[in-house]
């Protein structure tokens, strides 16, 4: 049996243009009509000019992580952390998510150190019960100088929902932290370490790097070449950076740190991913180059929500706002270039015979609000 759903009256945000009162018919799962004009079908939902759009495309959340050690040791059982994590996802307008999962803890004690594979049962239960929310895939990051980053990698290395994987280096001197006092503020504030275990730690760290990184590099570069994974560098900083990505095979650069690596990306055609809470609080925690200005400069091609979903919404509006895009154009951000840049060519627009993802919202104050979400067609949120 057919099911149908109209919604008209609406702010249509396609990939190039806003319809003012357009509708939009979802049937089966599916985009089946697209219309500028108003629908006068009785079944049709008026939406009173509200937005429609896309549902989000998110490549990179480290929000799980939060829900699974809401505290410092204090661990949260998997399956209750899914289903909060996955209803904030939908809340947020996110209807397909790349729940990153770092692999990898050089210093031995922090959430990435230990195996988090449980995650990928739990995602399927859920889902086999009808009710998750938000499209669940993976994004596994791996820190290069771990010494278990491959034994953690391994149980999700087979899973089918592994889309996305991404080459770290967080040692302190370099990419995100080549400013070492700003990383001491960050190991010392979130991890907790005392100057002394700070100090203790950058000293030793080119040798624990020499041992591991490169031949953790190569294995991994290996492995999403051998398996078609979608492979990303973190954290470029320099043009040579963004070289050594191009000649792994990369195709995205997650948050260069600086204008000159990221102006190197554009240049070899390396889709650019920065952090939609650095353009919502107008910059890098980490003294890094501001995701606004790469966006004034043409440089910003998807935005991800990081540690804040909500983020994303907020920060396409201010793309409109401070950085003088058009609807279309920060829209996409956040759902059509995330979704291409990972091979999701079936959903990231609104667009007949695509995915019926669909996110309504309302303006308050100039700033977006959800008011519902549906993911192939069903409603999440």
């Amino acid at each position: 049996m057919t099911h149908e759903q109209i919604f008209t009256r609406a702010r249509v945000v396609l990939s190039d243009r806003v319809l003012p009162h357009g509708t939009v018919v979802l049937r089966d799962g599916l985009i089946h009509d697209v219309a500028s004009e108003a629908s006068h079908v009785s079944t049709a939902q008026d939406l009173c000019g509200d937005w429609l759009l896309p549902g989000l495309v998110e490549l990179h959340t480290d929000a799980l992580e939060r829900h699974v050690m809401p505290r410092p040791k204090v661990s949260f059982p998997m399956q209750a952390a899914v289903q909060a994590h996955d209803a904030e996802i939908a809340a947020a307008g996110i209807t397909t998510v790349l729940d990153a999962i770092g692999v990898g803890d050089p210093y031995g004690d922090g959430f990435r150190a230990h195996d988090q594979s449980a995650l990928l049962d739990v995602l399927d239960w859920i889902e086999a019960a009808g009710l998750l929310r938000a499209d669940h895939r993976i994004h596994v990051r791996c820190e290069l100088p771990a010494p278990n980053a491959r034994e953690l990698f391994e149980p999700f290395s087979t899973h089918p929902r592994l889309l996305l994987i991404s080459l770290m280096d967080h040692t302190p001197g370099q990419r995100q932290w080549s400013q070492i006092e700003q990383a001491r503020v960050y190991y010392t504030g979130k991890k907790g370490w005392s100057d002394e275990r700070f100090e203790h730690e950058v000293r030793i760290a080119p040798q624990r790097q020499a041992e591991h990184a490169a031949p953790n590099r190569a294995w991994f570069i290996h492995f999403a070449r051998r398996h078609g994974i979608v492979l990303a560098t973190h954290d470029d900083t320099t043009p040579e950076h963004v070289d050594e990505a191009v000649a792994a095979g990369a195709a995205i650069s997650e948050f260069p740190t600086t204008l000159e690596a990221a102006q190197q990306a554009k240049r070899v055609g390396l889709s650019t991913v920065m952090g939609a809470p650095n353009v919502v609080r107008g910059g890098s925690h980490s003294g890094n180059v501001a995701a606004i200005t790469l966006a004034r400069q043409g440089l910003l091609d998807a935005l991800s929500s990081d540690y804040v979903p909500a983020s994303l919404l907020q920060a396409a509006w201010s793309l409109m706002r401070e950085a003088g895009y058009s609807a279309p154009e920060a829209v996409g951000v956040v759902s059509l270039n995330p979704a291409q840049a990972c091979g999701l060519l079936d959903r990231g627009q609104i667009a007949v015979g695509l995915r019926a993802d669909i996110v309504r919202l309302r303006e308050i104050k100039g700033l977006p609000a959800v008011r519902e979400v549906w993911r192939s067609g069903r409603r999440v949120a």
